[in-house]
């Protein structure tokens, strides 16, 4: 069985992963995503999921990436004609909601998978829409106040405290987390490796 590598320090995504089946190796790309530029969400979303996964399969070496498969992932929010990616500061997430709520934005996360051993890649962009409820400011304020939205692109989390405010989605549930798994079996079956393969034995727990 090929060793999966996320290209990603995010515990959701990892999650994701672990719940479907599949036991990641997290190898942490270190690319600086400030110093990248788009005109567009889905194109920055893209390319940085493509850098990630390629400086981490650079990292491997000869041997080590023989019988690696490496996925990179990045997520930015489309919101209002800007590109949103993790907010700066709390009074930035404090604003963005403010702005947000009642509202929708588009959630673009980039998928680029690497077969280690041929360098062959697949990648993917994958788009949701995500419609905002009205919380007040008072529930803004204590959901800057928890850490959560500082972490996380769009200064919002769907399966954590934010997901209270969101009235809705349209398209991939998993998307909006950070890592669209039925793109990613459709990705693996591009390079020739049925996602069953690297289910770990045994029942998952919950």
């Amino acid at each position: 069985m090929k060793t999966f590598i996320l290209a990603s320090a995010s515990p959701a995504r990892r999650r994701l992963l672990t719940h479907a089946g599949i036991e990641p190796k997290v190898v942490v790309s270190g690319v600086d995503e400030s110093a990248v530029e788009a005109g567009e969400a889905a194109t920055l979303a893209g390319t940085l999921a493509g850098l990630k996964a390629r400086a981490v399969v650079a990292s491997l070496g000869d041997t080590a990436g023989t019988d690696a498969l490496v996925l990179g992932c990045d997520s930015v929010l489309a919101f209002d004609g800007e590109i949103l990616g993790k907010p700066a500061s709390a009074a930035e997430a404090t604003a963005r909601w403010k702005a947000m709520r009642g509202r929708s934005g588009v959630l673009y996360t980039g998928h680029c998978l690497v077969d280690a051993a041929t360098g062959a890649a697949a990648e993917e962009v994958v788009a949701t829409t995500v419609h905002f409820a009205e919380p007040d400011d008072d529930e803004i304020a204590a959901y800057v106040a928890s850490g959560e939205p500082l972490d996380v692109a769009g200064a919002f989390t769907i399966d954590g405290r934010g997901g209270a405010f969101v009235r809705g989605i349209e398209g991939d549930h998993t998307n909006v987390v950070g890592l669209s798994i039925p793109t990613l079996r459709l990705l693996l079956a591009r390079l020739g490796v049925p996602i069953t393969s690297l289910w770990t034995r045994g029942r998952m727990d919950p």
